[in-house]
């Protein structure tokens, strides 16, 4: 584990100095040092001079020798209550779902269904440079439904893919990176920020944000509903993306048969369907059934996911070995294990109570759609200043549902479908914005300073169809 001293520092102070600020008027001293320990993590999560797990692991472990997260009436917190309470999260459903859902992603890798899922749709729409970025979309959006990480999605499964295709015409990052790989880049990403918002398993975030809706005490959607009330904004989104990016940032190679050759040439090397690749298949679509119809079943999604888990390794898609070993899940178990418990010691506190009737006074003198589409933008928009849409989610997600519902005639089922559909959207405004982003920014075809244009261009006509498309949608079917 490697340590940025500087970083480090940087934490230390800026939590320290907001503790020994005055105390806002309406808060207790326990609250006002929990956000300062909250803003200290959020900090570090976004610097990382440390792995964002560790950070996120000790802020918890800061808060219960403090005692400062969970809530007693009497003002008296015990050490047993606050390690029950510091560990809370890691008992978390969803928590244990996002787990599992890495687990599924190693299927794919293991059994090479992923890949050959993608060579088959670039051998079949890659004639044309525009094709083969309907291919690629099509890719994202085959495999969003079963990978609930959009950087095991997109970096792990279509960027090996895709990364090979440029070089196949002299497009590199040094030489001609116009031709062909600044467009198919920027279309894989533009596409994985589509389905991350598109599936409630497409993204590990919405499972985590799915959590905190419900322990704000509204009504999440189920997953056959995440999708039905995002389907129309979600469908024009990635049908035009391929399109949109093909006019603002032309490739100039146009057609090609060269491409679809490769790829029915990696297909033939990969040879017949394994009997991996085929229960892998059974897996993924039994998994997906229980998701649909485990409200009416009786099945828990977790549990649907754990049984399927289970047939994996008996059926030796996956080994015992394999799910001891897989790091990033269990990594991402500690990180947001601690950041659910994080998240709830704000509201424990009484600091999202505080600070949403901040909010609600600073807008309650509009109308409730102005003030349903303010509250959109300011929480898509700030993400400028997050390198993790999880950080995100764990910061605003809640206040701004709470200041939402502070505010009288505010449609909440509404504010909080499109606060969790812009979850995805948003990875597409930055560099650093989501997992996929560096990945794709590292490859090298698209200049910084286009980069910044596109991400800006992008997020804006993706908020815009969610509000002109998805609002009238929604409210035509609530």
């Amino acid at each position: 584990m490697t340590l940025n001293t500087g970083k480090l520092l940087l934490i230390i102070v800026a939590g320290l100095i907001i503790s020994l600020l005055p105390v806002p008027a309406g808060l207790t001293r326990d609250a006002w040092i929990f956000f300062a320990l909250f803003i200290g993590v959020m900090i570090g999560l976004v610097t990382e001079p440390m792995p964002a797990a560790y950070i996120a692991l000790l802020g918890v472990a800061v808060a219960c020798v403090l005692r400062i997260g969970p809530a007693d009436p009497a003002g008296e917190v015990s050490s047993a209550k606050a390690i029950a309470w510091g560990l809370s999260g890691f008992a978390n459903t969803t928590v244990w779902l996002i787990v599992i859902a890495f687990h599924f992603a190693l299927g794919y890798e293991r059994t090479g269904l992923g890949r050959r899922i993608s060579l088959f749709l670039v051998s079949r729409l890659g004639k044309s440079t525009l094709g083969l970025g309907y291919a690629i979309a099509l890719s994202d959006l085959v495999l969003a439904p079963f990978i609930p990480s959009n950087t095991a999605r997109s970096g792990g499964t279509i960027f090996p893919i895709v990364r090979n295709i440029p070089l196949l015409y002299g497009s590199s990052p040094e030489k001609e990176p116009r031709k062909i790989g600044a467009y198919i880049s920027w279309v894989a990403l533009a596409s994985t920020c589509v389905t991350s918002s598109m599936f409630y398993t497409a993204l590990a975030t919405n499972v985590l944000a799915k959590s905190l809706v419900q322990g704000s005490g509204m009504m999440a959607p189920t997953w056959t509903e995440w999708v039905f009330y995002f389907l129309p904004a979600g469908i024009l989104l990635l049908v035009s993306v391929p399109l949109v990016t093909y006019f603002v940032y032309p490739p100039t190679l146009k057609r090609s048969t060269s491409i679809p050759e490769w790829a029915g040439k990696e297909l033939k090397e990969m040879g017949g369907i394994s009997r991996g690749e085929v229960f892998m298949t059974i897996f993924a679509v039994l998994a997906i059934l229980l998701w649909i119809l485990g409200k009416y079943l009786g099945i828990h999604a977790t549990l649907a996911a754990l049984i399927v888990l289970c047939l994996m390794v008996l059926f030796r898609v996956i080994s015992w070995r394999d799910v001891l070993e897989n790091r990033a899940g269990w990594n991402v178990f500690l990180w947001f294990g601690a950041l659910v418990t994080l998240a709830g010691g704000l509201n424990n506190t009484g600091f999202l109570d505080w600070l949403s009737g901040r909010i609600t006074s600073g807008i309650s003198s509009y109308s409730p759609r102005v003030i349903m589409i303010i509250l959109l933008l300011v929480f898509y928009f700030i993400h400028y200043l997050f390198a993790s849409s999880t950080a995100h989610a764990t910061a605003l997600l809640t206040i701004f549902i709470m200041a939402g519902s502070n505010i009288a005639g505010t449609d909440m089922t509404l504010l909080t479908l499109l606060l969790l559909y812009s979850l995805g959207l948003m990875g597409i405004l930055t560099p650093y914005a989501t997992g996929p982003s560096p990945i794709w920014y590292g490859l090298g075809y698209i200049p910084s300073r286009t980069f910044w244009g596109l991400g800006a261009l992008f997020g804006i006509y993706f908020i815009a169809v969610l509000i002109l498309v998805g609002i009238p949608w929604i409210r035509l079917w609530m």
